[in-house]
């Protein structure tokens, strides 16, 4: 039990490290409200929970080690977060119109296309599933079941969505402040110069 604990405490840094996710969460909040944000992180919380269940199963380690297929993932993340960037700059640019992530003219928008927008920014991600590969083991053991390795990782993902859940409730209810027009051009801008930035460093990373 000590060992668990020592992890969630560790995992509970981890999900406070803000990231991709992070940013995209609270930017799908402040353009289309609380429940636009919770479909994001949903997609996430799915995402992360997949690459989980992947490392359990020992499928992370060979996907890991295909080289080919790791930086075709590698590289799939570098091009959406640089796509969420892009838009994000331009909707900046043009004074705060056309906030939809998968698009810059405002529009109605299903709740899925969050899901699948958060989806997406975990899922092409190599560093959580390199994360549960490199990090987990530390922990639960290199006999420990395929079960317990499971539970640790969903921890892993049951404390991001607390995170993530957080961002939501807190720009929501601060979403008298954000959705002035400079306070929006400048969480796009923001939002826009991190994005890149991660694209950059995904692609840099040897």
């Amino acid at each position: 039990m000590s060992q668990y604990l020592s992890f969630v405490a560790f995992a509970a840094l981890v999900a406070l490290a803000p990231g991709p996710d992070t940013f995209l969460t609270l930017r799908n909040t402040v353009v289309g409200g609380r429940g636009r944000g919770t479909w994001t992180a949903i997609g996430i919380c799915l995402a992360g929970t997949v690459q989980g269940l992947l490392a359990a199963a020992g499928l992370g380690a060979v996907i890991a080690h295909a080289e080919p297929v790791f930086e075709a993932i590698r590289w799939a993340g570098v091009v959406y977060l640089v796509y969420l960037g892009s838009v994000a700059i331009r909707a900046a640019l043009r004074n705060g119109e056309g906030w939809q992530v998968e698009g810059l003219r405002p529009r109605a928008r299903r709740p899925w296309r969050e899901l699948r927008s958060g989806f997406l920014s975990n899922i092409t991600n190599p560093k959580v599933l390199m994360f549960n590969l490199a990090v987990l083991p530390q922990f639960v053991g290199a006999h420990a079941s395929a079960l317990t390795f499971a539970v640790y990782a969903m921890t892993l993902v049951a404390l991001g969505a607390v995170v993530l859940l957080s961002v939501v409730l807190a720009a929501d209810r601060a979403k008298g402040a954000l959705q002035r027009s400079r306070v929006r051009r400048g969480v796009d801008g923001g939002t826009g110069v991190v994005m890149l930035g991660f694209a950059g460093a995904l692609a840099t990373e040897a």
